[in-house]
């Protein structure tokens, strides 16, 4: 669930945006009703509906459909008061923080709810927090809920199968996977009886029973099923549909071969000469998302995951929310955390997933190394769904990415920082911060170690070269070597450079104060223009000043040369006749 800062919520709405657009699963705006207890009783049940889901704010004094300042009433509710009444009407007692805000003159009362280890009840009813509105806790709901925030691992408690209800099919597939494994202890596991593995898997008991984990990976008895659909691209149009039933490492197999067996792939020559084949839906993210899904969705739900796969598009939904500490905003950073960590430890001995706390990183690095969109993750508080948003790869980014160092190619720091200054000539630890999914000094830090002497990816521009915190863009060897991706430069560069080419050729020099004159632009954007040229080697300082208007530019290593024509040169717009007279001003 996306976070934004109550402050810019409230302009939002000062500016003609209504409360109730602005609402979200951990925001809500609420009024003072017909009487202060009739008030603090309803924000008693919305209190405890947020904190057995994930926690809230509730802001009081702002109507929900009214427009701009209109829509601020305001709130004369106290402080204790309130914190008492609604630790009273709640069973158990939930403690809130209580705060009042002033905006536009007008007093507003926000109420900070925690997520609780606990389920709270109003009147006997309990809540949660779904979407925008408050939905009711069944028995069973309840009881998921609590076993997960007190950390119970369900798939590690026994099954009451024994090893004998095991499926041949799943022993063969679970042989054939360890003997693929690039680790050789694994391989070797291939060649134990099935009792000895199992227990290398860790889903056999001490009594010799088969966990729920592994009855879910290794008994054909109907629970596993996957519901898969394929779309064409012509609208509507179903091309399968089919329902995937059987062992857990069977299902996860067939729906793998099913999805792959449909990408369409494109050949990449890298800058070494070799050949890559890539996916538009890359593989590695592809198998991270599916194998995901298994390993943390909710198995005490009879949902099954769902997988829609488009032309260039997939979307996994899986029973269950994110178990308590994840959320859409820390899923690429958050530590590791598994409602089925005895199950996701099998999943990974079999070499089907990721290390733990590696598989987001994957899908992530998989998609931004070829050009597409990061995952998109969101819950509505009983499932999860990932989007996988592909397509043809961006054939100079992923020349330029298999060109990297290891460490860097599979880097999510990197790769989300590398295409975003694809299409933004510069960024900041701030711009950066809900992408990368860390705090401004973290990303501040991250933006350091890519701009290290030897291997810099990003430098500081001149505007901020001494500043604590920078605002950085890519170095002039990464622009070359990245060509065509880099947007902006497609848009407006060619003819910017042809007017500053133009005017050097004819006067041999050029100042920051003449680009201001003849792009109308301020002294930082000047700067950023002329600091491109030079980093290009289209231009080169041709003054023994390093900073300021008196510094001069001129032809550089591969400034164009001079091309004949029999036709006369246009007449120079205003624009540069301007910048000729700049330039008598700082001639000496």
């Amino acid at each position: 669930m996306s976070t934004v800062p109550l402050d810019q919520v409230l302009e939002a709405i000062s500016g003609g945006e209504t409360a109730d657009s602005q609402e979200s699963p951990t925001l809500d705006f609420k009024i003072i009703g017909r009487s202060i207890k009739d008030t603090l009783t309803d924000l008693a049940e919305a209190a405890a509906c947020f904190a057995n889901s994930h926690g809230g704010s509730l802001v009081v004094g702002v109507q929900d459909r009214v427009r701009g300042d209109d829509a601020f009433l305001g709130s004369t509710l106290e402080a204790i008061q309130t914190v008492s009444r609604i630790y009273e009407l709640t069973d158990p007692g939930l403690i809130v923080t209580v705060n009042s805000l002033e905006f536009r003159g007008v007093n507003l009362t926000v109420i900070s709810v925690p997520q609780s280890p606990d389920i709270h009840q109003v009147r006997g009813r309990a809540t949660e927090r779904v979407g925008t509105s408050c939905e009711p806790m069944s028995a069973s709901r309840i009881a998921q809920v609590q076993l997960d925030r007190r950390g119970d691992d369900w798939s590690s408690k026994d099954s009451g199968n024994g090893v004998d209800a095991v499926s041949p099919v799943a022993m063969e597939v679970a042989r054939d996977l360890l003997k693929q494994s690039q680790d050789p202890e694994r391989r070797s596991w291939s060649e134990l009886l099935w009792p000895d593995l199992c227990r290398r898997l860790g889903v056999l008991t001490p009594a010799g029973q088969l966990t729920n984990g592994g009855a879910m990976l290794f008994i054909d008895d109907g629970r596993i099923h996957v519901q898969y659909t394929r779309r064409v691209p012509r609208p509507g149009l179903l091309a399968a549909n089919d329902h995937i039933s059987g062992s857990g490492v069977w299902v996860i197999r067939r729906v793998l071969e099913l999805i792959e067996g449909r990408i369409e792939r494109t050949a990449i020559v890298t800058p070494s000469g070799a050949q890559l084949l890539i996916g538009d839906l890359p593989e590695s993210a592809v198998r991270e998302a599916i194998v995901n899904a298994f390993m943390h969705r909710d198995y005490r739900s009879s949902d099954p995951i769902r997988v829609e796969h488009g032309s260039s598009r997939l979307r996994i939904t899986s029973p269950g929310g994110f178990v308590p500490g994840v959320t859409v905003d820390n899923v690429l950073t958050v530590s590791s955390r598994s409602r089925n960590g005895s199950l996701a430890h099998a999943i990974r001995g079999l070499g089907l997933g990721e290390s733990a706390g590696v598989g987001v990183d994957r899908m992530y690095s998989a998609m931004t190394a070829v050009g597409h969109e990061p995952p998109g993750f969101t819950t509505d508080g009983r499932s999860v769904e990932i989007t996988l948003q592909g397509g043809a790869p961006n054939e100079p980014l992923t020349r330029f990415v298999a060109s990297l160092p290891e460490d860097r190619r599979d880097d999510p720091d990197t790769l989300l920082v590398l295409t975003f200054l694809l299409q933004h000539r510069t960024t900041t630890a701030r711009k950066m911060a809900s992408l990368v999914q860390k705090n401004e000094a973290e990303v501040e830090a991250v933006l350091l170690h890519l701009s290290a002497p030897g291997q810099a990816l990003v430098e500081r521009t001149a505007d901020t070269a001494r500043s604590r915190r920078g605002e950085y863009r890519l170095v002039g060897e990464a622009l070359r070597s990245l060509g065509s991706a880099v947007t902006y430069r497609a848009r407006s560069g060619d003819d910017t450079d042809r007017k500053i080419v133009e005017m050097v050729r004819e006067v041999g020099k050029i100042t920051g104060r003449m680009v201001q004159t003849m792009f109308d632009v301020q002294p930082a954007t000047a700067s950023r223009i002329l600091s491109d040229l030079v980093d290009r080697r289209i231009l080169d300082k041709t003054s023994k000043a390093t900073r300021g208007p008196s510094v001069t530019y001129g032809p550089g290593k591969s400034f164009p040369k001079s091309r004949r024509s029999n036709r006369s040169s246009p007449a120079p717009d205003e624009a540069e006749v301007s910048a000729r007279a700049e330039l008598d001003l700082d001639a000496p």
